[in-house]
């Protein structure tokens, strides 16, 4: 489910603020902008990974001769099982 731009914006600036509190980083008017950006950028790629990841999952459990109910307790399994698969193949998961 992709978020707003609203929400990713709302995100960043949470995230940002969060990291200088903490004293993780130090950053002057200039690169608190270009880090802004950055956190968005992730966040909105991450996002898209996932969708994509979605939807190879999907398509899988739509290929089996079985038909599988979503939301049924056998589909979250293989659902889950599938969705940690693909998170390992594209790198966001180590197995």
């Amino acid at each position: 489910m992709m978020l707003s731009e609203d929400k990713v914006s709302h995100l960043s600036h949470i995230l940002l603020n969060k990291l200088y509190d903490l004293d993780i980083i130090d950053m002057n008017e200039d690169e608190e902008a270009t880090i802004r950006k950055e956190i968005k950028r992730t966040i909105v790629g991450e996002l898209k990974i996932g969708e994509e990841i979605d939807q190879i999952v999907r398509k899988k459990l739509l290929s089996f001769s079985k038909k599988l109910i979503e939301g049924s307790a056998e589909w979250e399994v293989l659902y889950n099982k599938y969705f940690r698969e693909e998170e390992i193949k594209k790198g966001r998961a180590t197995g």
